[in-house]
């Protein structure tokens, strides 16, 4: 049996946890720091609902527990509830992670009679000209309206808001604008520079000073709300000196599937060049998950190269994520560039001295319709 990157079985054999389902990477919306894929036509042909099932089916006779429905944007299959149900069938605990774009109130009962269990809602800011900047549409009303009529139906959920330089200085609004909503858990995730996220970090990146005032602003919220809402602040790895521990190690707990079936340890591996992912209809989940050469490849340490191969930190750490190393360095085997140890560390410290003596024109973002600019440039 293939050894998971962290050593790290929670079912006690080795086998995926939590499985993300990628139901089509098509969204609404126009996000400068989009995750899809820069070059999204060249993914179109999407599994079928009887495809998705089997995917399911597979995955939970493997032992996987929770799943979560995301894109793009996954409200566009029309075949939502219907995956929703069966996934509830199976015993799986179910999330759906979404923009609010193409909710209802009829298709949240719809959702919630299906067995959905929990919903994520991305926003962009608390303020509305900014959400319609960062989104490429006018969307603001829409996810007010929407996130109110989640709880309204008694879905536990997560206000997930992307921080930039753009919104950082709006934290303390959006922390009340998500506490007026009723929001159990609200995630603020500094952007993680992939894909459009990458092609826009001179402008999207804060600086420290930004970071660490709204550090300061959600400390002090913390005090105020108590136990009514739990807040995540999530650090750019290109200021913390270490990497994280991406996916809790390659191939380790968790698995991807694309829209096209395509199987991924993560979201972004895709943009590992040379690297051959096997999808599920040609291949069995069970042999991609133990016996493929790319979800094998970075399990262990074997795969190491120094200062990661001799490193007191590795087992925590993992070498950092696979994907950055490879978008900054070149090679998915070297170290982490976000890590201070790593011989390519000098990349992300001129990243960061880049980004901040550029003047960060928030007008010239790119987004992944190419040629969106948010306003007149």
């Amino acid at each position: 049996m293939a050894k998971a990157g962290s050593n790290l079985n929670l079912d006690g054999q080795g086998n995926p946890v939590w499985l993300l389902l990628e139901l089509t990477y098509k969204c609404p919306l126009k996000c400068a720091f989009c995750s899809n894929p820069t070059d999204l036509d060249t993914h179109e042909d999407e599994l079928t609902t009887a495809e998705w099932k089997k995917v399911m089916h597979d995955a939970r006779n493997m032992g996987a527990m929770q799943i979560g429905f995301s894109g793009g944007e996954p409200t566009l299959r029309k075949d939502l509830e219907e995956l929703v149900a069966d996934a509830n069938d199976l015993g799986y605990y179910t999330n759906l992670i979404t923009s609010g774009i193409g909710l209802t109130r009829k298709r949240l009962e719809n959702l919630k009679k299906a067995g959905l269990r929990h919903i994520q809602l991305g926003f962009q800011s608390s303020d509305p000209q900014t959400a319609h900047w960062l989104a490429g549409v006018d969307c603001y009303e829409k996810k007010i309206n929407m996130a109110r009529e989640i709880k309204a139906l008694g879905f536990p959920m997560v206000l997930n808001v992307p921080i930039s330089s753009v919104n950082i200085h709006q934290v303390p609004e959006v922390i009340h604008l998500a506490a007026d909503i009723g929001v159990e858990y609200l995630e603020l995730a500094n952007v993680q520079y992939y894909n459009w996220a990458l092609v826009n970090r001179d402008q999207l990146m804060p600086t420290r000073e930004a970071l660490k005032a709204a550090e300061a602003q959600v400390a002090e919220a913390r005090k105020q709300l108590g136990d009514r809402m739990t807040i995540f602040f999530v650090i750019p790895d290109y200021y913390e000196g270490r990497p994280k521990a991406c996916m809790n190690g390659w191939g380790s707990i968790h698995l991807t599937i694309a829209p096209d079936g395509v199987v991924l340890p993560c979201s972004q591996a895709r943009s590992l060049p040379g690297l051959n992912f096997p999808g599920v209809r040609d291949h069995n989940l069970r042999w991609i998950w133990h016996e493929s050469e790319s979800f094998n490849l970075y399990r262990g340490d074997s795969w190491m190269k120094e200062p990661c191969r001799s490193c007191s930190e590795k087992e925590q750490d993992f070498g950092g994520c696979r994907c950055q190393a490879m978008l900054l360095t070149g090679d998915a085997a070297n170290a982490d560039p976000a890590c201070s140890k790593s011989l390519h560390h000098h990349i992300v410290q001129e990243a960061v001295t880049r980004a901040l003596a550029t003047k960060q024109d928030h007008n010239k973002l790119i987004a992944r319709d190419v040629g969106w600019v948010p306003t007149e440039v």
